[in-house]
C-alpha cells in the first residue's frame, strides 16, 4: 500500500518514484518543521540564569549602556529586565513575534528595521559586534514563565508598544489537525502615548514564574533537607551543607526562616554598600578564604541565587573587576610572561620589557583589542556585575614557583582555498593561559571561550577534551579565549556548548592543546631551574653559617688571633693544594672511613664531608687534635663521620 502524502510533498514523491539511478536525482532544499521552533520556545537552557543571560545579551545588541534586573529575591514571584537600548519599532516587534528563530540580525532586513548598522549587518547601530543571531533570545523566558510582557519604545516616538505574550506548553503527542501550522503561543499588542518622547529602551516583565524555577533559585532542595530531615543524622548533614552566603529561606507563608546561626540571610555585602562595592565584596569573599584553604568551591560558598549572579558576571560582556591580564604591565615582575608559538613544534618565548608602561599586549605584539566593554553596566537587584576574575595576589602555596605564569597568544586562520560553506569563513582569536598552584574558585579551572566578549559555556575543565595525562597541572590552569571573528556557527543552539566537528572548533582546539603542551614544558623547566637555584642557595647559606660558626669558635678560643687551618680529606692518589699563607692539615680519608665500626661506608656524601671539615677545624682551634695520636685522630673523625652517615650504613 502506498502511504498517503500531503499535497506539498506529493509531486516530489512521485518524481522520486521515477528517479531510477543517481544520474537523474530529485533535488530540493531541506525544510524545518514548525514543531522544532515550538520546542525551542518551550525552553532549551539548563539553568534559569541562562534565560536571564540571553535577555541581557539582547539589551547589549540593542546598544544599551545599562541593564537593571530585578528578581524579587527571595520570593521570585515576578522578574523584570529593563534596559536603555534603542528599543523596537512596531515593525521590529511584529517581525520578532512572527519570526521565532528567524532573527533580523545580520541581515539586510535588520538594517531596514533599525536593529543593525546600516553599513554592516553584523554590528549594532552604534558599532557593537552582535551576540545574538538566531532570534530565540527573548523566548528564553519560557525557561522561567509562559507569560511575559514586552514594553518597548524608540527615541522620538510619542508612543510605546506593549505586548502580552502567552507561550504554549510543548507536547510530544499529536496536536491540532494533521498538516496544520504548530502555534507556539499567542500575543496581544497595542500602543500607548507617553510623556517622554526622547525616552528609549525595552523592559521585559515576567509574571507567574514557574514553580520549579522558583524552587531552584530559592535552593529549595537544600533548605527542604534542613527543615524536613529524615533523621537527626540527615539533619546534621544538611545543616553542614548550608553555604556560607545565602539569601535565606522562606516558609509557606513567605516569611524568612532563620538558619542555624539565627540569621535570616547571610550576604557577602552590607545592604548599605554601593552597587559596585557589593560585588567587589562578593568576589573577595571567595578569594580571601582561598589564601588559607586547599580549595574554594562556589557551591560551598553561595546558594543557587548568588551562584547565578557570579555566572552572569562571567558570561556577559563586562569589564573585569580590576584589569584584564593583557592590559597588565610586564615590568612589574608579579608573574612570568611568555608568548605562545603557533607552530606545533614551537616553544613559548619569555616576554621581558624595561618599559614600566608596556602592557602584555604590546610586548607580545598582539592585535588591538576588540573592545573593553566598559560602556556596558549590568545590575542585578542593585548589585553591579563585573567579571569576577583576579590575576594578582593569588593564593599562596608551598610550590617552588611563587609567581604565576602567563602565556598569551593569538591566531588568525583564513581557510584559504576552502569554500565558505565548508570553512564558515575566517577565524580570529587571542587568549591567555594562567598557571598558578591554586586556582580559586575551583570552578575557574579550565578554559572559557568568549565570542565578542560574551560566553555561555563558562569554564570547560576538560580543555576541549585534552587527553594528555596532566591532571594535576590542568587543575592549576585558568584560561580565556577571546574570539574576534568566527566560531559563532559552531555554537550549539543553547549557546552553552560547541559543535566539536565544526572547522572553527577543530582549529581552536588544536591551538589550545598546543598551548597546553608549551605551558607544561615551560612550567616544568622553570620549576626545575628554581629548585636547582634554591638548592644551590640553601647550600651556600649552610656553608656560610658553618663558616661563621667556625669563625666564632676561633674568636672565642684565640681572641681572634689564631689561624683556622685548612682541612683536607684526601685519597692516597690525591694531592692537597693549600692557598698561599694558609695552614693545612691533611687526613687520609680511606683510613678515617675504615675506623667506622661494623659496615664501612662505600661512598661519603659531599655534604657530610663538608660538615666533617668544619668539625675538624673547631677541634683543631681548641687544640684537641694535637693531644691525640694520628691513630686516635682517625678513630675520632671516623666515629663522627659514622654518626653523620648512620642512615647510609649498610
Amino acid at each position: 500500500m502506498i502511504p498517503r502524502i500531503g499535497n506539498p510533498d506529493k509531486r516530489f514523491a512521485n518524481e522520486l518514484r521515477e528517479a531510477i539511478g543517481q544520474s537523474d536525482p530529485v533535488e530540493n532544499s531541506l525544510t524545518t518543521n514548525d514543531r522544532v521552533i515550538a520546542r525551542v520556545t518551550d525552553g532549551i537552557y539548563r539553568q534559569p540564569g541562562s534565560a536571564v543571560r540571553e535577555l541581557i545579551a539582547n539589551a547589549y545588541d540593542a546598544d544599551a549602556t545599562w541593564v537593571s534586573v530585578k528578581t524579587d529575591a527571595p520570593k521570585f514571584s515576578r522578574m523584570t529586565v529593563e534596559d536603555n537600548g534603542t528599543g523596537m519599532t512596531p515593525e521590529a516587534v511584529i517581525h520578532l513575534l512572527h519570526n521565532i528563530g528567524g532573527s533580523a540580525k545580520r541581515t539586510k532586513q535588520g538594517q531596514e528595521l533599525g536593529i543593525t548598522s546600516t553599513g554592516d549587518s553584523n554590528v549594532s547601530p552604534k558599532g557593537r559586534k552582535l551576540i545574538g543571531k538566531l532570534g530565540i533570545g527573548i523566548f528564553s523566558v519560557s525557561q522561567l514563565t509562559h507569560s511575559f510582557q514586552i514594553i518597548t519604545k524608540t527615541a522620538g516616538d510619542p508612543h510605546r508598544t506593549i505586548v502580552l505574550v502567552n507561550l504554549r506548553q510543548f507536547a510530544d503527542g499529536p496536536t491540532g489537525s494533521e498538516g496544520s501550522t504548530f502555534k507556539a503561543g499567542s500575543y496581544q499588542a497595542w500602543r500607548e502615548l507617553t510623556s517622554d518622547v526622547d525616552a528609549h529602551g525595552t523592559t521585559i516583565v515576567l509574571t507567574a514564574i514557574r514553580p520549579q524555577t522558583r524552587d531552584s533559585l530559592r535552593s529549595e532542595q537544600l533548605w527542604g533537607a534542613v527543615t524536613n530531615p529524615l533523621s537527626d543524622e540527615s539533619e546534621a548533614k544538611a545543616r553542614s551543607s548550608i553555604p556560607m552566603y545565602h539569601i535565606g529561606h522562606l516558609d509557606e507563608y513567605g516569611l524568612h526562616i532563620a538558619d542555624p546561626k539565627n540569621q535570616e540571610r547571610s550576604l557577602p555585602w552590607d545592604e548599605r554598600d554601593s552597587a559596585d562595592t557589593a560585588f567587589s565584596k562578593m568576589v573577595n569573599s571567595v578569594w580571601e578564604p582561598a589564601q588559607g584553604r586547599a580549595s574554594v568551591k562556589l557551591t560551598e560558598m553561595f546558594d543557587t541565587y548568588l551562584q547565578m549572579l557570579w555566572n552572569l558576571a562571567l558570561a556577559l560582556p563586562l569589564p573585569y573587576l580590576e584589569k584584564g591580564i593583557l592590559d597588565e604591565s610586564v615590568s612589574d615582575e608579579w608573574a612570568f610572561f611568555y608568548r605562545l608559538a603557533n607552530d606545533s613544534r614551537g616553544s613559548a618565548q619569555e616576554l621581558v620589557s624595561n618599559d614600566p608602561k608596556a602592557t602584555v599586549r604590546e610586548v607580545a605584539q598582539l592585535p588591538p583589542p576588540e573592545g573593553s566593554h566598559g560602556d556596558f553596566k549590568v545590575a542585578v537587584d542593585g548589585v553591579q556585575l563585573r567579571r569576577p576574575i583576579k590575576f594578582r595576589d593569588l593564593p599562596k602555596t608551598q610550590h617552588v614557583l611563587k609567581k604565576p605564569m602567563v602565556f598569551v597568544g593569538s591566531l588568525r586562520q583564513e581557510f584559504k582555498g576552502l569554500d565558505r560553506d565548508i570553512s564558515a569563513g575566517p577565524l580570529e582569536f587571542e587568549g591567555y593561559l594562567l598557571w598558578t598552584p591554586r586556582v580559586a574558585p575551583t570552578e575557574h579551572q579550565g578554559v572559557l571561550v568568549r565570542i565578542h566578549g560574551a560566553s555561555g559555556t563558562l569554564f570547560d575543565s576538560t580543555f576541549f577534551n585534552y587527553q594528555v595525562a596532566e591532571l594535576t597541572r590542568l587543575r592549576q590552569i585558568t584560561c580565556e579565549i577571546f574570539v574576534k571573528e568566527g566560531l559563532e556557527a559552531a555554537l550549539n543552539i543553547d549557546r552553552e556548548s560547541f559543535n566539536t566537528a565544526h572547522p572553527h572548533t577543530v582549529i581552536l582546539t588544536r591551538w589550545l592543546h598546543n598551548a597546553l603542551r608549551q605551558l607544561a614544558t615551560t612550567q616544568k623547566r622553570k620549576a626545575q631551574q628554581l629548585r636547582q637555584e634554591a638548592r644551590g642557595s640553601a647550600t651556600r647559606d649552610a656553608e656560610d653559617r658553618i663558616n661563621r660558626i667556625v669563625s666564632s669558635a676561633n674568636s672565642l678560643r684565640t681572641d681572634g688571633e689564631g689561624v683556622v687551618p685548612e682541612i683536607h680529606f684526601k685519597r692516597p692518589t690525591q694531592q692537597a693544594v693549600a692557598r698561599s699563607g694558609s695552614v693545612i692539615q691533611t687526613f687520609d680519608l680511606d683510613r678515617i672511613v675504615s675506623e667506622i665500626p661494623e659496615k664501612p661506608l662505600a661512598e661519603v656524601s659531599p655534604k657530610s664531608l663538608r660538615k666533617l671539615e668544619a668539625i675538624t677545624k673547631v677541634l683543631s682551634v681548641y687544640g684537641l687534635l694535637e693531644q691525640l695520636s694520628p691513630k686516635e685522630q682517625e678513630n675520632l673523625l671516623g666515629s663522627i663521620l659514622g654518626i653523620m652517615e648512620a642512615e647510609n650504613l649498610g
